[in-house]
């Protein structure tokens, strides 16, 4: 086999994005053969830009038991993730999930659980912001200790802006029944991923969590979010739609010194000595370990987005190529943006990880009625 045959699972936005770069040949190796959507509009617009080449259905359960496919690209609103995941995988396809995986963990862990039962088969995610080479390189430097113990660890991420036609365009959008939440899982699903691809999983969490604050939605617009992990470290986590310009900074605070990853650059300012060490020699009063100059880490590599993602999902299923987002790696995001809401409804207390999956379905389900 030298290409892939794929197939979208849901033709919108996001579906339409993916095939306009296909088309553009940058992954030669996926070709895309079928395309299913409950909307007749959308799989006229796929046979507009694919051609022949494509067949549509206007059931997923068509296209995945058509025989047609070696893969498939779920592109739903995200309740429809896991089900469509796990009724690929058990027809023998291989799979690849836009984020969120899916809404809620308890859902999200079938689906891994499914994947488990299908060794064979790729299971992936689109966190197409794995392939930006700053946060790789971020992510080499904090696994080979460069920064220490990690001591703190703050994100901003308040430049998702998003107005009310946007969220006027569609009414499964930011509704608990159509969608499930709101700036977390809608625009932070890739910066969660990030948050633990780098620093690791929390051990408790705390929230403050406005809902349709600066919008008219049900779901949530404003975020702030209070994490400690199991060494002891800290960290925040604040984002909106609501602010223009905006701003993205991560700050990774260890024993060694500080990285801050603002502008699409990583600037590393470097301890001469460890702050807990200087704490046990030093004996004069005020003082602080000196540091370094700050500089600008080098890095190396494009970043390639989702269609590096893509390829790279192709290329594990053509040639074993270690996958760049695993599945089974979806839901820690989702369980912290879980986690961040459950404190948020259950008056700001300490929720603990691993989430009580249960408390945190029955309070979904509450809020959908």
């Amino acid at each position: 086999m030298n290409s892939v045959r794929y197939g979208f699972i849901g033709f919108g936005k996001i579906g339409t994005q993916h095939v306009k770069e296909l088309l553009k040949g940058g992954v030669p190796q996926c070709e895309v053969v079928a395309v299913a959507d409950i909307d007749p509009d959308a799989c006229k617009r796929a046979k507009e830009m694919l051609g022949d080449r494509v067949k549509t259905f206007d059931t997923a359960e068509g296209l995945i038991h058509s025989g047609l496919v070696d893969a498939i690209h779920i592109c739903t609103p995200h309740y429809f993730h896991p089900t469509y995941a796990i009724m690929g995988m058990e027809a023998g396809l291989h799979v690849l999930v836009e984020k969120p995986a899916g809404v809620y963990t308890k859902q999200v862990r079938e689906m891994d659980a499914c994947a488990k039962r299908h060794p064979s088969l790729v299971y992936a995610m689109d966190f197409n912001q794995r392939t930006n080479p700053v946060y790789i390189k971020v992510k080499q430097m904090i696994d080979a200790g460069v920064l220490g113990e990690i001591q703190r660890v703050v994100w901003i991420i308040t430049d998702w802006y998003r107005s009310q036609s946007y969220y006027d365009q569609g009414g499964w959008r930011a509704t608990w029944k159509g969608e499930g939440g709101g700036v977390l899982l809608n625009q932070n699903p890739h910066n969660l991923d990030l948050f633990q691809w780098i620093c690791g999983m929390p051990s408790r969490v705390r929230s403050q969590v406005y809902y349709g604050k600066h919008r008219n939605i049900e779901v949530e617009d404003d975020v702030y979010a209070i994490l400690e992990y199991p060494n002891g470290a800290t960290g925040c986590y604040i984002t909106t739609i609501a602010d223009a310009p905006g701003t993205n900074r991560l700050e990774i605070d260890g024993d060694l010194g500080k990285l801050v990853v603002e502008d699409n650059k990583a600037v590393w300012w470097h301890l001469q000595q460890g702050c807990g060490e200087f704490n046990k020699t030093y004996t004069g009063g005020l003082g602080k370990p000196k540091c370094d100059p700050p500089v600008t880490v080098p890095v190396e590599g494009t970043y390639t987005s989702h269609m590096g993602i893509i390829s790279n999902f192709c290329d594990a299923i053509l040639k074993g190529e270690r996958v760049i987002a695993p599945g089974c790696e979806g839901i820690r995001a989702l369980e912290i943006s879980n986690a961040i809401h459950l404190s948020s409804w259950e008056d700001g207390d300490w929720v603990g990880l691993p989430l009580d999956e249960d408390l945190f379905y029955e309070k979904l389900k509450e809020k959908i009625t």
